[in-house]
């Protein structure tokens, strides 16, 4: 077994790491892949594009999301949820940047609340870079020297002793690119020829020098060629004896400089890096600074060749002035006369306080000392998801460490997911491991809570509420009754704050926790309903919990606890739906015989036949679609007809509410040739209506002697006492219920239904 692993990653590096090349070597490479050639902001969004997108609906339209940013490579664990306009924004100016298209002195900027997930960006941004590194398509290379093979001994050291072994390779502590060796009019020639080759949009650019570094390198090794009277200089200096190309894998340190909230220092060493005072007094520098003894460890200097990061950047207010020139001059200073060229991509994050520290002289117009920093700055703002399912999914990786990223063909796909319950073990006071339960809706609950609060009421169209506001988002539609609406029915202002503020779900989160150890008053003799925790649970607990948080203001407080009753009216819905579903469940109409009834509408609305069983053509019947109306939809009786014929309701019924919005399904997925049988019965909402949906009214129809006030405790024999058994079972088929909170769901509808049940 040990083998296996230590075999796995053996095969690992191999695949990651290549044998050196020389540089000739290099050069006939890039001919044949031009790509791995290409420059920070090139590579970047490569990166991005490689993984391909796919299709999302947010706030209520669909959307193309590049997968990259749903962290393919590690199993989504770092996937940013939402905010795939932002990220979508990002990548165009990335493309902008890349091309040079008058974007690329800028920095950008990525600002948002706590909790919007843009430390899983900068996590997932490292992971995917240097992953996709170790791919072909990826391959990332720099220089390496060595310099003992010339007389005279060690010219490229960090100490004072020779060097004399061949093997003696010292790599570019900046990630150099390799075409950096070439001269600067041969390096153009060279791209110009490769770029004809590449056939893309972005044509790859390299316009950096060779670092001071490997320039240390280069000019020893030049000089002493030159004595030696040699002609072929650029040869002799890049003979593979003195310098090889490698690959290298991104990360941080190496390719990627993150700036930490903590770390200090001046600008400059955070910058670039710091002199070595020790090494300059040891090496053989002729009283001149030497570029051996330099740190390199500043966020540019191992950002460059990809990507720097200045994480939580209001605590480096400071530094960001020091940037301003970088992105369009591509250079900075060691020292007064030395330099280093820069090729990276620089990404600010932050909170909002940064854009108060920036603002603070506002006031002052043109005479703010940091207008020309602001005018530098390209600002994309996250927000507080708004899509119920996506607050879902990160509420529970926020609870369970669960990392894939949630995929489906449909809504109800999702819906499935949003609905599930969570199973934890917990560890009480006695040192007992139990196993809690956040009963179906649960996640829902909190999740809808959450969103909810985000929501801006100032557009909000006549009719709908909060909570429509957010089915509506998710889904890009709601029903209606009857009809199904879409989120281009509605008008929404251009200038909505959703999103802007809301709860957080780390605040919720942090609620959730606290119940899950919290022990419980709930008993029963036989099920264990003290380990269940219910969506009311969940809700009550957000709501009192806002008093004592410092995060919310009085009026944030205020406003949050209003909003709880929509979403406590939304929660019991679905708990009312599982409870029908699961009383219902052998009454309901199988998915083939709405299918019939619906061809034999459609063929009697358009005046056609339909084929039989023995694929004869026949009229459609008029007794089947009476009999299905009367005793599966239960919406007429036998006034509404004459013998067979339909009178007026039933043929209104037929032709607005089956037949209209059938063909308003089919227009909708057109193609040359439509058949009842290829649509998606479940999408047209009227159908979706009488596959799954059932009332109380079916209820006493279906079960005379039923009596929901007997419900907690039912007399043996009776009729209430087999539905509850037969519910019960169905809802933890059907839904994923415990017992225990099949019960405690079944109850909690039941009290509610009693009351109207006369």
């Amino acid at each position: 077994m040990t083998h296996d692993f230590i075999t796995d990653a053996d095969r690992a590096l191999t695949d990651t790491y290549e044998e050196p090349m020389s540089l000739a070597e290099y050069v006939d490479r890039l001919f044949e892949r031009p790509q791995l050639a290409a420059h920070a902001s090139k590579y970047l969004l490569e990166a991005i594009e490689a993984s391909g997108t796919r299709s999302v609906v947010e706030e209520g339209e669909e959307k193309e999301r590049y997968r990259f940013f749903d962290d393919p490579y590690n199993d989504g664990e770092h996937a940013i949820l939402g905010n795939t306009e932002v990220l979508n924004e990002f990548v165009d100016d990335l493309r902008s940047i890349a091309a040079k298209r008058g974007k690329e002195e800028k920095i950008v900027w990525l600002e948002g609340p706590t909790a919007t997930g843009k430390s899983e960006l900068k996590r997932c941004l490292i992971n995917g870079l240097r992953e996709f590194s170790k791919t072909d398509a990826g391959r990332r290379y720099t220089v390496e020297w060595n310099v003992s093979g010339t007389d005279g001994g060690g010219g490229l050291t960090y100490d004072d002793a020779p060097r004399t072994n061949d093997d003696e390779w010292y790599e570019s502590p900046v990630q150099a690119h390799p075409l950096s060796v070439f001269p600067r009019e041969v390096r153009q020639r060279l791209l110009d020829e490769l770029n004809e080759r590449h056939d893309d949009h972005i044509p790859i650019v390299v316009e950096t020098a060779l670092d001071p570094f490997c320039r240390e390198a280069y000019d020893f090794l030049e000089e002493r060629y030159r004595r030696e009277g040699r002609e072929d200089l650029f040869s002799a200096v890049t003979d593979p004896q003195h310098l090889r190309v490698k690959n290298v894998v991104m990360d941080v340190g190496q390719g990627i400089g993150v700036l930490h909230s903590e770390d200090d220092g001046s600008p400059k060493e955070r910058l670039v890096g710091s002199w070595m005072h020790g090494m300059l007094q040891v090496l053989d520098s002729r009283g001149r600074k030497n570029p051996q003894a330099f740190s390199y460890d500043g966020v540019l200097s191992q950002g460059n060749g990809l990507l720097t990061l200045v994480e939580d950047a209001a605590q480096h207010a400071d530094l960001l002035q020091k940037l301003l020139n970088v992105p369009d001059e591509a250079h900075v200073k060691l020292d007064k006369g030395i330099g280093m060229d820069i090729d990276t991509q620089m990404i600010i994050i932050s909170n909002p306080d940064l854009e108060a520290q920036l603002n603070q002289h506002a006031d002052r117009a043109g005479q703010d000392p940091l207008k020309a920093l602001k005018r530098r700055l390209d600002k994309h703002e996250f927000h507080y998801l708004t899509n119920l399912s996506l607050e879902a999914e990160l509420l529970r990786r926020e609870l369970t460490n669960e990392t894939s990223v949630w995929t489906a063909d449909s809504y109800g796909e999702l819906e499935a997911k949003i609905r599930e319950p969570v199973h934890l073990d917990v560890r009480d006071s006695d040192r007992r491991v139990n196993t809690k339960e956040l009963a179906p809706h649960a996640i829902e609950a909190a999740a809808l809570y959450d969103v909810v609060s985000r929501l801006d009421t100032e557009d909000l169209p006549t009719g709908l509420d909060l909570v429509d506001k957010a089915l509506l988002f998710d889904a890009g539609f709601i029903r209606d009754g009857d009809e199904r609406r879409e989120k281009e029915d509605f008008d929404f202002g251009p200038n909505s704050r959703d999103g802007e503020q809301g709860i957080p779900v780390t605040y919720t989160r942090d609620t959730v926790a606290d119940l899950l150890n919290e022990e419980s008053e709930r008993h029963h003799p036989d099920l264990p309903v003290e380990h269940v925790i219910m969506p009311r649970d969940v809700l009550n607990t957000m709501a009192r919990g806002f008093v004592d948080a410092p995060v919310f203001s009085d009026s944030e407080r205020t406003e949050y606890e209003n909003r709880v009753v929509q979403v406590k009216n939304r929660v019991f819905a679905r708990q009312e739906e599982d409870v029908l579903a699961g009383i219902m469940r052998e009454k309901r109409v199988d998915e083939e015989t709405v299918e019939e009834y619906v061809e034999h509408v459609y063929a009697w609305v358009e005046n056609e036949q339909i084929e039989n069983e023995r694929g004869e053509s026949v009229e459609p019947d008029p007794l089947k679609m009476k009999v299905f109306e009367i005793e599966q939809l239960g919406r007429f009786d036998e006034t509404y007809y004459e013998g067979t014929d339909a009178g007026p309701a039933v043929t209104d019924f037929r032709t607005e509410k089956v037949i209209t919005a059938l063909n308003r399904h089919a227009w909708r997925n057109r193609d040359e040739e439509f058949r009842v049988g290829d649509v998606d019965l479940k999408e047209i909402p009227i159908i979706s209506t009488i596959l799954g949906s059932h009332d109380w009214d079916d209820v006493r129809r279906a079960f005379e002697d039923f009596d929901p006030r007997l419900w907690d405790d039912p007399p043996s024999g009776t009729e209430t006492a087999s539905v509850k058994e037969r519910t019960v079972g169905n809802m933890q088929e059907l839904f994923g219920y415990s017992e225990a909170s099949a019960e405690l769901t079944s109850r909690h509808v039941m009290s509610q239904v009693s009351y109207r049940w006369d």
